[in-house]
């Protein structure tokens, strides 16, 4: 008999383990933290890692020599595009045309080590210039210098926290009435140069208003000019959709054709000068020689008066989380499009990239930057192969600084003036608003909206009051579902049938329980109600309280409620874990004939 029990006593020693074995199998099964970060930190610093973060270490190697010319012709052919845009889009941020040139080398160079696109260029866009403005104008230059630097490191920042879904707030409709806006207000700005008229004003309504007020003055040879070279310009870019006997020659021309324009306007303007002759406004003095390296600017000096650092940020203002967040959603887009195919598109890592060209880009006094969907275009037509080819642009922009800032005095600004609104043509997108239209008008609300808040109150406000009419259109949508109201009579029962299209929420909650409701009275025979939920993926607690008070309702005008088709695991546990007794409810029958059937074995009819 002892034996039995100590035999028994050892069985349950050996299911029932003591404290200090328990502990003993824990440590066992759960490693030591310190393990666990060094584990974390291994898969983090790992090859794989590294070269998705650093991707010149992934393609490098791969890298064949007789991709070198390829890469040498599409980087000079950029280059040729970047060093007249980056002069042009400077004017537009109200800087001096070298800082257009200082923006456009350094980004280069960056983006060949963490750039994860091939066709991508970085340097200074219309839009970032626009943006950037504001800033600048009876300002220092050293606000758009430290405007750059925070921007790259917001941008940094947004890459290593994974918060490119951010952008994903920014619909379609709204970007298209953005860069619509952003368009018109360039090449309006542009208007003033483009005549030769005197005054200020780049905003749209200052902008217009110059212009009818100083229309008497407008000078002739600086129209004429920039009117041929618009022309020349668009019939440039015509000639490179031709397909002939000629098509490569047609194609660099068309590439080539800003840097041509204003070559051809240069020489001109020289020509003139050497018989003492100025029928242009000219650019001016630009600063010689390469940017110094240097520390951004932390304080500056404007009228005399030092101003610090947090005066700075004060004065930037939300522009330090807009920049970023327009810059983030160019170069995704930019990636998306050019893109290899069959290859996604690593969000991350063009935060990445973006944010450690602004901050290098920072320390030569450059301008916010981004991807260039124009030369991004140019370089991916010009048969780029890897983003070494940013290798030549940047060469060649340094080379200009170097050596050609004394010829960039003689560069008419109606040709800059040219240059510009050529360029701004395709960023209007009436045709992609039209088809919107086309598609779904409630969705042409929003663009409107954005459009014409972001022409007379602002592109920072415009494409928040954009996103806020998005998102309440969303709302509204989504408090407003489709609920699908079927009656049936099966074996003298009266069924109805009510399917939701969407999953239960908040805002849609009182709607459903107000068209069920509805219904309901409509048809008070009925003694089945049947909710479908095959389309109900989820269902919050304030939906779930709804639904109970409704079941609650149906219940007391004895309706029988039935929860049919609720398949999905989250919304079916999470309407059990509020209230126990709903587990009967639920039915999981293949048709309505099988639901009746079971129904009729579980529920006995009331006589």
């Amino acid at each position: 008999m002892s034996g039995e029990i100590l035999s028994q006593q050892q069985q349950q020693t050996s299911t029932n383990p003591s404290a200090s074995q328990v502990s003993d199998q824990f440590h066992e099964r759960v490693p030591p933290i310190g393990d666990l970060v060094c584990s974390h930190v291994r898969k983090t610093c790992s090859v794989k890692i590294l070269k998705r973060r650093v991707p010149i270490l992934n393609w490098a190697t791969k890298y064949q020599p007789k991709y070198l010319l390829e890469d040498m012709v599409a980087g000079i052919t950029v280059g040729l595009t970047a060093i007249p845009q980056g002069i042009a889009y400077a004017v537009v941020a109200g800087l001096e045309p070298q800082y257009g040139l200082y923006s456009g080398f350094m980004g280069c160079f960056i983006y060949i080590i963490f750039g994860s696109c091939k066709a991508i260029t970085i340097g200074p866009t219309a839009i970032m210039a626009l943006m950037t403005q504001p800033f600048i104008t009876g300002k220092s230059p050293d606000f758009a210098v430290l405007l750059a630097f925070l921007s790259g490191v917001i941008t940094l920042l947004f890459g290593i926290l994974n918060l490119g879904f951010l952008v994903q707030f920014i619909s379609s409709p709204v970007i298209s009435g953005f860069t619509t806006a952003a368009a018109i207000t360039i090449a309006s700005g542009q208007v003033k140069s483009l005549f030769g008229l005197p005054g200020k004003g780049t905003e749209f309504l200052k902008a217009w208003e110059n212009f009818f007020k100083n229309i008497k003055h407008i000078r002739p040879w600086d129209t004429l000019l920039g009117v041929v070279c618009i022309v020349i310009l668009l019939l440039l870019k015509k000639i490179g959709q031709h397909r002939g006997n000629f098509t490569q020659t047609a194609k660099y021309l068309s590439l080539s054709r800003n840097a041509l324009v204003v070559f051809g306007g240069t020489l001109m303007a020289y020509i003139f000068s050497l018989y003492e002759m100025t029928p242009f406004l000219l650019t001016g003095n630009i600063g010689k020689g390469l940017p110094p390296f240097r520390l951004p600017p932390f304080s500056t000096v404007v009228n005399n008066q030092t101003i610090g650092f947090t005066e700075m940020i004060n004065e930037l203002g939300s522009s330090i989380i807009s920049i970023p967040l327009i810059s983030i959603l160019e170069t995704v887009t930019i990636a998306t499009i050019f893109c290899e195919k069959g290859l996604a598109v690593d969000a991350t890592q063009e935060m990445i990239a973006v944010g450690f060209c602004n901050i290098f880009s920072s320390f030569f006094s450059a301008m916010p930057t981004t991807g260039s969907f124009t030369r991004s275009a140019v370089n991916h037509t010009s048969g780029v192969r890897s983003p070494l080819s940013g290798a030549f642009t940047g060469a060649l922009v340094l080379l200009a600084l170097g050596l050609l800032t004394s010829t960039f005095y003689f560069i008419p600004k109606a040709v800059l003036a040219a240059v510009i609104i050529s360029a701004m043509f395709p960023m209007m997108e009436f045709k992609e608003i039209l088809k919107t239209f086309r598609i779904k008008r409630i969705d042409v609300l929003p663009v409107i909206v954005t459009l014409l808040t972001c022409l007379f109150i602002g592109l920072e406000e415009g494409i928040l009051i954009g996103v806020a009419v998005n998102l309440a259109l969303l709302l509204y949508s989504t408090s407003r579902p489709s609920v699908s109201m079927e009656r049936l009579t099966i074996d003298e029962n009266e069924i109805m049938i009510v399917t939701p299209n969407q999953s239960l929420i908040f805002s849609s909650a009182d709607f459903f329980r107000y068209k069920v409701t509805k219904f309901v009275l409509e048809n008070e025979d009925a003694e089945f109600i049947v909710i479908n939920g095959r389309f109900v993926q989820s269902i919050d607690v304030t939906a779930m309280k709804k639904l109970s008070s409704l079941i609650e309702n149906l219940t007391e005008q004895n309706k029988k409620v039935i929860l049919w088709n609720w398949e999905n695991y989250n919304a079916h546990s999470l309407v059990v874990r509020y209230k126990m007794e709903y587990k009967d409810l639920f039915k999981f029958s293949s048709d309505i004939n099988e639901l009746m059937y079971e129904l009729k074995l579980t529920i006995p009819r009331d006589v």
